[in-house]
This record gives structure tokens, C-alpha cells and sequence, in this order.
């Protein structure tokens, strides 16, 4: 494979990343047992297994690119965009914790459910601004 690592594809495996800790976080999170869940914990860690050492290849490949400036500068736009995001939802499930409204295993949830919806947002709000050549 010859193509090249862009960092948009660099930004959109983070949210593989995030589908992966919401998985273990449920994994260890469950209260309960059923006998197919042995088989999607071994899917599971099959597929963390392959996609690292694929990861870890478009990276080695990534790091021996060019790198584009204004897609880098849009990263960091995003990212801060992003880190405001967190604080204000962590800052209300953080709220929501000190008045009893969830427990802690629902705090979990609701923390692993964030980053997933932020990595998913992130990934949006770069590509639409590198494609705009913001």
C-alpha cells in the first residue's frame, strides 16, 4: 500500500480508539454475565490486537511524510474547541455525581460516552475546516 497517511485519517482513528474504550469500559463496568460475552471480548481484543499493529505501521509511515501546516493548525483550532467541550461536560457529570442524580458506574459511562461523542465531533468539525481551508 503506497498511499499516503493524511491527518485527516490520523484524526478519524480516534474514534476507533474511542469505540474501543467504551468496549473495555463496559467490559469491566457489567454487573451481569451471559454466556456470548466471553465471544465479544475475544472479537474485541482480536481486533485492539490488529488495528495496533496496523496503527502502528500508517504511523511509522506517517512520521516519514511531509506535513501539511494548515491542516496542523487546524488540528490545534479543533483540539481547543474540543478541550471546552470536555470541561463542560465532565464539569456536569461531575455536578450531577455530587448531587446523587448517577452513581459512579453511570459517571463512567457518561465520561467513555463523552469522549466517544468527542472524538466523533472532533473528527467533523476538522474535516470541515480543512476542507474549507479555514
Amino acid at each position: 500500500m503506497k498511499s499516503k497517511v493524511t491527518l485527516k485519517e490520523k484524526v478519524g482513528t480516534k474514534i476507533i480508539y474511542a469505540v474501543l474504550l467504551v468496549c473495555y469500559y463496559w467490559m469491566w463496568a457489567r454487573r451481569d454475565w451471559q454466556s456470548y460475552y466471553e465471544t465479544i471480548q475475544n472479537v474485541v481484543f482480536g481486533f485492539t490486537i490488529l488495528f495496533f499493529a496496523i496503527q502502528a505501521d500508517r504511523i511509522r509511515k506517517y512520521s516519514k511524510e511531509e506535513k501539511d501546516e494548515l491542516a496542523i493548525q487546524n488540528l490545534r483550532r479543533t483540539d481547543a474547541i474540543g478541550l471546552k467541550i470536555m470541561v463542560a461536560a465532565t464539569t456536569v457529570i461531575a455536578f450531577a455525581c455530587a448531587v446523587a442524580a448517577i452513581d459512579g458506574r453511570m459517571a463512567g459511562y457518561a465520561l467513555v460516552g463523552m469522549i466517544l461523542v468527542l472524538s466523533i465531533v472532533r473528527a467533523i468539525i476538522f474535516w470541515v475546516m480543512d476542507s474549507k481551508g479555514i
